[in-house]
């Protein structure tokens, strides 16, 4: 059974008839996909309003321990935190940058640091005895011992590395939707604070219009409606959430707010400007694209529409030729 197993795999026929139905499985599955996305404001605004259940707790708990009359219970462990806590993953696997990525991908609480913090362990581990065994028992492919080590090297490195990119991906793509929904946004909260209601208001106001152009940017400022509700100060609230959006115009957004807080600064000005400058620098990303669409596009005319086009001019040139000769 081992053998013929081993045969399968090394035979070029099966494995790409293998690729090939993973790829028809995927096409499949993407295409299919927006039918079954339902409702993404919906279930995401409700992560919102567990996230300001939680933000809740976590103040009237600190205000119980600072009074002491109130000890907190340990949550129930699970599998990963069990793996996790047992080989202190935290310690040298938890970085920094990694804990900032999670809350600028959206993944919030400790629950998910552990799960990041699990996958990269067991990535690596999964990846290293996958080639090892493919290499050294399946198929070689006719490489020495050297290369097919280097090889097994080369994917627990990226097993190191693919939590940490898919997290990159995630991130890029959720501050790609709130950069472009952002200058509206920003015009929203304007009309708002110009017409009388304060910030608090403005932002729940914001962040119930602007879910239909982005959901993350919608999320962000329910948060941040959350922690000016119930953080002590209010300059954390805003630090939270240029921390968690990662962009710099939220950023600007952010200090002009803290400095209105502070000395009293005229807001409706402010947020003007930084809304014009937002659709500004938008619309200079997008005349970026469309210069390099040229250069692009060099390649792809030369291979596929330049050939075409001189068939069409010439075959007719020819038939002519032809017949006349």
């Amino acid at each position: 059974m081992l053998a013929l197993l081993i045969e399968k795999l090394t035979d070029m026929t099966v494995l790409l008839a293998l690729v090939g139905g993973v790829a028809v499985a995927v096409t499949i599955m993407t295409l299919a996909a927006p039918l079954f996305e339902g409702n993404v404001l919906g279930k995401r605004m409700k992560s919102v309003a567990t996230e300001r259940d939680k933000i809740r707790a976590r103040e009237r708990d600190r205000l119980a321990r600072q009074n002491e009359r109130v000890s907190l219970r340990q949550e129930p462990k699970v599998f990963m935190r069990d793996i996790v806590e047992r080989f202190k993953l935290s310690d040298w696997l938890g970085t920094e940058n990694a804990k900032k990525q999670l809350t600028m991908a959206g993944f919030r609480g400790q629950q998910a640091e552990v799960g990041f913090l699990f996958f990269r362990l067991i990535t690596p581990i999964a990846l290293f005895l996958f080639a090892l065994f493919y290499l050294f028992v399946i198929n070689s492919f006719g490489q020495t011992s050297i290369v097919r080590v280097g090889i097994v090297i080369g994917a627990a490195y990226l097993g190191i590395k693919a939590p940490e990119i898919y997290l990159s991906n995630v991130t890029t793509k959720r501050q790609h939707s709130m950069r472009r929904a952002f200058p509206d946004a920003l015009d929203l909260m304007l009309i708002c604070v110009e017409s009388g209601m304060s910030i608090e208001l403005a932002f729940r106001k914001v962040s119930t219009e602007i879910g239909s152009q982005s959901v993350p940017l919608a999320e962000e400022f329910s948060l941040c409606t959350a922690e000016l509700s119930y953080l002590s100060e209010r300059r954390q609230a805003y630090e939270n959430l240029a921390i968690r959006t990662g962009l710099e115009s939220v950023k600007a957004v952010c200090t002009a707010l803290i400095q209105a807080e502070r000395y009293g600064t005229p807001l409706g000005t402010a947020l003007r400007t930084l809304a014009q400058e937002s659709r500004d620098q938008r619309m200079n990303e997008a005349e970026k694209k469309a210069a390099a669409l040229p250069p692009k596009l060099t390649v792809p005319m030369i291979l596929f529409f330049l050939p075409v086009l001189f068939v069409v001019i010439m075959t007719p040139a020819l038939i002519k030729a032809f017949a006349n000769f």
